[in-house]
C-alpha cells in the first residue's frame, strides 16, 4: 500500500552514478504516506510514514542516512560497494540482503529478513560489531543493544506497516496509541493514566483510527471524546 502523496526529491541526477564521483538524493514521506523508491544502484527502499533518508552513492560505497522514521531496504548485491545505513551514531552494513531500520530519536530497531547485516556503533569505546542473520531483531537504546530471534514467518509482526497495518501483542494502550499516531494526522491522546497499561492484541489498519477507537469503546472500559483532529481517551 503506497500512497501517492509521498514527496520524493532527487538531487544530482543527470549523469548515471557510474560516471559521477558521488550521486546524492533525498527522499521523504508525509505523515500517513508510504513510498517505494528505486535507488540508482538498483536497490529499493520502502519508506514508512513521516520518514526521511539521504542517499549518497559512490564507486566505493553506498551510504544511506536515515534521518527520521523507518525504511525497509532490498539491497542489490555488490560486494565491492557495501550498503551502509547510518542512524543515531550507528551503522548497519550489508552487501545483498533485506532489512528494516527504524529510528526513534537515539533509539534504533533493526529487523533482518534475508541475508546478514553488521550492526556497528560509532560511539567512543564502542563494543564490537554485531552480526545479525535473517530472523534477527536488534533494539538499540542508551542502555545498550539487545538482540532477539524471531521466526521469519512472523516478520509482519514488525513490518506490517508495508501492507497498511500494525500488530499488537499484549501491548499497553499507551504504546499502541504512540504507534498509531506515527501514521495519522488525527492524534489519539490518553487523558486518563489509569487506562494507559490496558493490554491490546491484534492487527489494526493504521488508515482507520476511528475503527480502532470504536473497538476500544466496545471491548474496554474506555470512552472517547472527539475534538477535531484530536481524540481523547478516558476511563469509563
Amino acid at each position: 500500500m503506497l500512497a501517492a502523496a509521498a514527496v520524493l526529491l532527487a538531487i544530482g541526477i543527470g549523469l548515471g552514478w557510474r560516471h559521477q564521483a558521488v550521486q546524492r538524493a533525498s527522499y521523504a514521506t508525509a505523515v500517513g504516506s508510504l513510498a517505494e523508491v528505486t535507488l540508482a544502484d538498483g536497490s529499493r527502499a520502502t519508506l514508512s510514514s513521516d520518514t526521511r533518508i539521504a542517499v549518497s552513492l559512490s564507486r566505493s560505497e553506498r551510504h544511506i542516512e536515515l534521518q527520521q522514521g523507518e525504511a525497509y531496504f532490498t539491497v542489490r548485491k555488490d560486494p565491492a560497494r557495501p550498503f551502509v545505513v547510518e542512524a543515531a551514531e550507528h551503522g548497519v552494513v550489508a552487501v545483498g540482503t533485506r532489512f528494516a531500520v527504524r529510528r526513534d530519536g537515539s533509539h534504533l530497531r533493526v529487523v533482518v529478513t534475508e541475508g546478514v547485516v553488521r550492526l556497528e556503533s560509532h560511539a567512543d569505546e564502542a563494543p564490537p560489531a554485531t552480526l545479525l542473520p535473517a530472523g534477527s531483531l536488534a533494539l538499540v537504546s542508551d542502555g545498550g543493544t539487545v538482540v532477539r530471534s524471531f521466526p521469519l514467518e512472523e516478520a509482519d509482526r514488525y513490518l506490517g506497516w508495508r501492507q497498511g497495518y500494525v500488530s499488537f501483542h499484549h501491548t499497553p494502550l499507551a504504546a499502541a496509541v504512540a504507534e498509531l499516531n506515527r501514521y495519522s494526522t488525527r492524534k489519539l491522546v490518553i487523558a486518563d493514566a489509569s487506562i494507559a497499561s490496558l493490554p491490546l492484541g491484534g492487527n489494526f489498519r493504521w488508515t482507520n483510527t476511528e475503527a480502532f477507537v470504536r473497538l476500544l469503546e466496545q471491548g474496554f472500559p474506555v470512552r472517547a471524546e472527539r475534538h477535531g483532529e484530536v481524540i481523547e481517551l478516558h476511563a469509563r
